[in-house]
């Protein structure tokens, strides 16, 4: 049951002849912030009662009068300027965490209206490892995934892989023209990537030297503008110096942006011209950018040769993100890539010309979006396609064929423009009726605050990541159990495995718990610490309830069959029940604003109250056998509720530390 949605239902009853619309004040009633004001509080008679010009005091009384809880909580009480206080039954509460005890869903209630749900992630790029840049969308969309389907929606996992863009293009003409065959037949995705940088590398030394002169120029005459400017006269008119400053910042900002762009035309230069292979390279391929694109274009178009070696690139590619996958514990049920939507294209960009949505501009075909400037391009002057068409094409094969009601992107906030234009869009194509969500994420930043990168400056490769985390996580195992008092209990087996669950559960509770939307600074100390709020933490935490079954030599299940009565007579006893019973509100809310960090903080604060409980209450040697036999009956159920949430983040747990 979930108690929160229950409470706000009968506010609404009860604030239904109060107001117009009764739904945003019954919103306002939450979990208490501290225990000594009860369970819930209600806050919204204050600005109600504003808006009816009545005393807040008043108006929380009426509200009580009003309401129907008589069933589940005490007599509300009213405190301070207005706050209702609300506090659970006794009796009521044992017999809600008693239903716990033999409910496989741990008291949430599957979602009354089911939706259809395709979550797309993480939608890597082919013929390139993956790196750190793909971890938050791959637990951030997993997550969801499970939280959502755990709910009750009906929920499909798509990974739209790049395997048919530019890239592939790049790729080619490396191979045809710089491959390393003895690399190549060692590592056929490391050499790929090699590939895809050199002619990216060489690319952009072309496309910096031949636009270095005139990006000097340009910054030369802003120079000597923002001098003349900074050198004429004050004006003494309060508006016209107040324009003089807007304009002075602006030739700044203008000075500033061009300064950077050739320092880093010119660090491209330099890194070609000073090595003489890379020099050789770029002299004997002039034109290799607009070479790469003919490679790109004659494999949409069918060429043998460049379909032939796209056929024979994929295996590899696809075999290497397998292998990260499996690390992470990700399973899709597609795996669609452009390459599958690509016989769609042309019809789409018919399509949205024939209904008057797309049009063409200077040789393109774009949608224009009120109020945007920046053109939606769907197809190139070139006749290429684009990411936009592929993903338009997308979103009407789900529609069409998969009966898709919401899709979810659970992308890189810097996205955001492209996703805001695709949305309108799909709306205008007429697609209205589903439910697009971008679930937007900031960077993972370095000790430095900027993108988490090695000490070479490389993109950090999120295998080495797993790796490096999971040996990290080795050297605490070994620690704690080479100092266990009786010696160590596990196996080389064994500490390898909790190694495995230990690393990769840090990772992924460590991005998960953040706000989506936040960056976050990369710290191993403190993702992998066995205090605080982290995958650790909570994994001890499970792992110490298993130990009180171990040591008092209890079958879980048996337990359960066999019954007894939970008593909740202790403070921390009901403390715990409490929370145990919100389990289903931080389901509810995880999947409702695709926020996983609802669930992370219920599971920290569990693990809390849990602790607190296990050092208040004696659990194995409790006073009676009905007792022992009701403490136990709340740790089962904290330790499924905890295995149960760290499983809907896709981190799993071990019975021994």
């Amino acid at each position: 049951m979930n108690i929160l949605f229950e409470l706000r239902s009968r506010f609404r009853t009860a604030l239904a002849p109060l107001c117009d619309d009764p739904a945003p004040f019954a919103a306002m009633v939450k979990p208490a912030q501290d225990a000594k004001f009860g369970d819930y509080q209600a806050n919204c008679a204050m600005p109600l009662a504003k808006q009816r010009g009545v005393k807040p005091q008043e108006l929380a009384r009426e509200i009580i009068g009003r309401l129907d809880i008589a069933d589940l909580c005490e007599p509300p009480e009213v405190a301070g300027p207005g706050f209702i206080n609300l506090r659970l039954r006794g009796d009521w509460l044992e017999t809600q965490v008693q239903s716990l005890v033999g409910d496989e869903r741990l008291g949430v209630t599957r979602a009354a209206q089911s939706r259809n749900i395709v979550v797309d992630y993480p939608s890597p790029n082919v013929a390139k490892p993956m790196h750190v840049g793909h971890l938050r969308s791959s637990v951030i969309g997993d997550a969801l995934y499970r939280i959502l389907k755990f709910s009750g929606h009906t929920v499909t996992s798509d990974n739209h892989i790049g395997d048919w863009g530019t890239q592939f293009g790049m790729i080619i003409y490396g191979y045809k023209h710089f491959l390393d065959r003895a690399a190549y037949d060692r590592d056929a995705v490391g050499e790929l990537a090699r590939l895809y940088r050199l002619v990216n590398q060489l690319s952009d030394y072309h496309e910096a030297a031949g636009g270095l002169p005139d990006m000097t120029q340009r910054l030369a005459a802003t120079r000597a503008e923002q001098k003349s400017a900074e050198a004429a006269p004050a004006p003494t008119d309060k508006t016209e110096q107040e324009a003089r400053k807007k304009s002075l910042r602006k030739l700044s900002g203008e000075a500033t942006d061009l300064q950077e762009h050739v320092a880093s035309a010119e660090r491209k230069i330099a890194a070609v011209d000073n090595d003489a292979a890379l020099k050789s390279m770029a002299s004997s391929h002039p034109n290799i950018a607009t070479a790469a694109r003919e490679e790109t274009a004659k494999l949409h178009a069918g060429d043998p040769e460049n379909l032939a070696l796209w056929r024979q690139f994929m295996p590899a590619c696809l075999a290497a993100m397998q292998k990260v996958y499996d690390r992470l514990g990700l399973q899709f049920d597609l795996t669609l890539g452009e390459s599958h939507y690509q016989p769609f294209l042309a019809d789409v960009v018919s399509d949205l010309q024939r209904k008057g949505i797309a049009v063409e501009s200077d040789g393109a075909v774009c949608v224009f979006i009120a109020g945007v400037e920046a053109p939606f391009i769907i197809r190139k002057r070139d006749g290429a396609y684009t990411y936009a068409t592929t993903d338009l094409a997308t979103i009407r094969y789900r529609v069409e064929k998969l009966h898709t009601d919401t899709m979810l992107y659970p992308v890189d906030a810097r996205q955001g423009d492209h996703f805001r234009l695709l949305f309108e869009t799909a709306r205008k194509w007429g697609y209205g009726d589903v439910d697009f969500r971008h679930a937007s994420f900031g960077t993972i930043l370095g000790d430095d605050k900027k993108p988490f990168k090695t000490r070479s400056g490389d993109t950090v490769g999120l295998e080495s990541l797993l790796d490096e985390s999971v040996t990290r996580a080795r050297a605490i195992v070994d620690a704690s159990d080479d100092t266990k008092p009786a010696g160590p209990e596990l196996s080389e087996a064994d500490r390898a495995r909790i190694a495995e669950v230990v690393g990769i559960g840090a990772i992924k509770y460590a991005d998960l718990s953040q706000n989506r939307e936040t960056d976050y600074v990369f710290s191993w100390e403190k993702m992998l610490a066995t205090t605080g709020d982290t995958a650790t933490y909570m994994q001890y935490a499970y792992a110490r309830v298993c130990g009180i079954f171990r040591r008092g030599n209890v079958d879980r299940e048996a337990l359960r069959r066999t019954g007894g009565q939970i008593v909740l007579d202790a403070r921390a006893e009901r403390s715990l029940a409490v929370q145990l019973l919100r389990f289903s509100e931080a389901i509810e809310q995880a999947g409702s604003e695709c926020r996983p960090n609802y669930l992370t903080q219920y599971l920290f604060e569990t693990a809390n109250s849990f602790s607190t409980f296990f050092e208040q209450c004696p659990v194995l040697k409790a006073e009676s056998e009905a007792l022992r036999t009701s403490r136990l009956l709340l740790a089962d159920l904290t330790a499924r509720i905890i295995a149960r949430g760290l499983d809907l983040l896709g981190i799993e747990t071990v019975e021994q530390m």
